[in-house]
């Protein structure tokens, strides 16, 4: 071997594995200025309604409203960087809103796939930074024959909402960036709950709190149970979606690697019903001021939901999104005023 590809060969070698521990604190500094530092919120009015310490990572606040914007940078700069003709992915809305933003900051062509019945908000968004928006049923099969054809037809790549390595750690700097916060207020969390649609965020908080003794809890939509029905069988299955408010939360199958990574560390796995889901975003609208999506509620809702279990004291909350129709925060607070 020469001196230079020896040189290269131990640079590679020096590199940490995106997936892991190492890895989401490289990614960590590479987006660092690049995405917003979003609070930690805390609301001592909230606490008192969980009998516990909430601390609410805001990214409802974060670019694109929602941490889907940090993997989706990571991304679409290693296409970019690599001549990529433009990019494709599918999405139930804040996957495809961070992409879209990305591949706009590096002049990529963009192709985003969503459901015929995806919010209209955020199609409407996505449109508005120049993306080409696709509609394809309901599931998320349809969604991803119609990426294929794509990739076949265009040549465009792909940017899998939980099968892109660079996806998933970059979700994972958000968790990191939590306990980082809570650390630098003195702060120490048992436990963090994250909202399960496909996995990535589940999975990017397992590789950021390794080896720091912290539980990680999942929550889902009762409705869409993916994940819960992925850990009774041993592996990934399609299950039966019903309708459900937190739309960000619909995937049918949890993604083979966010299972992957997964399986063996998540302690449990909560299944919220609707009217849990909606009474969480009251509630963290009403005590912490903060406008938060469906899906982001779900993860409030299992939060509390340990809190009154009494397994944990000091409970880390991923607040994922807050791209939500004004009309159905209204519609709740109408239904709760009622």
């Amino acid at each position: 071997m020469s001196i230079g590809a020896h040189a290269v060969a131990v640079a590679v070698a020096e590199q940490p594995s995106p997936l892991s521990y190492e890895g989401v604190h490289d990614a960590r500094r590479r987006i660092a200025g690049r995405v917003v530092q979003t609070p930690v919120v805390r609301s001592e009015e909230l606490d008192r309604v969980a009998g516990a310490r909430l601390w609410l990572k805001a990214e409802n606040l974060q670019r694109g409203g929602s941490f889907k914007m940090r993997g989706a940078l990571l991304a679409v700069e290693r296409l970019a960087r690599a001549g990529s003709p433009g990019v494709v992915a599918q999405s139930t809305g804040n996957h495809a809103i961070a992409v879209a933003l990305a591949a706009a900051q590096y002049r990529l062509p963009a192709v985003l796939v969503l459901p015929t019945d995806a919010a209209p908000t955020k199609v409407a968004r996505i449109r508005d930074i120049g993306a080409q928006v696709l509609q394809a049923g309901t599931t998320l099969a349809e969604r991803i024959a119609v990426v294929e054809e794509l990739k076949r037809t265009r040549g465009l790549d792909e940017i899998d909402p939980y099968q892109n390595p660079d996806v998933v750690v970059g979700q994972a700097t958000a968790t990191a960036d939590l306990l980082h916060q809570v650390n630098a207020a003195d702060g120490r969390l048992d436990a963090v709950v994250l909202p399960v649609g496909g996995g990535s965020a589940l999975a990017g908080a397992c590789l950021a709190t390794t080896g720091q003794d912290i539980d990680v809890y999942g929550a889902e939509p009762s409705a869409v149970p993916a994940l819960t029905a992925a850990l009774r069988a041993g592996r990934p299955v399609t299950v039966d979606a019903r309708p459900t408010i937190a739309d960000g939360l619909r995937p049918d199958r949890i993604g083979q690697l966010p299972y992957d990574l997964a399986r063996d560390t998540v302690a449990d796995v909560f299944t919220i019903e609707e009217n849990a889901i909606a009474e969480a975003l009251r509630l963290v609208l009403v005590h912490a001021r903060l406008v938060i999506e469906p899906a982001a509620a779900t993860a409030v809702a299992g939060a509390l939901r340990l809190a009154a279990e009494g397994r944990a004291r000091d409970i880390g909350v991923l607040v994922s999104g807050g791209n939500v129709d004004t009309g159905l925060v209204a519609s709740l607070l109408g239904h709760r005023a009622s």
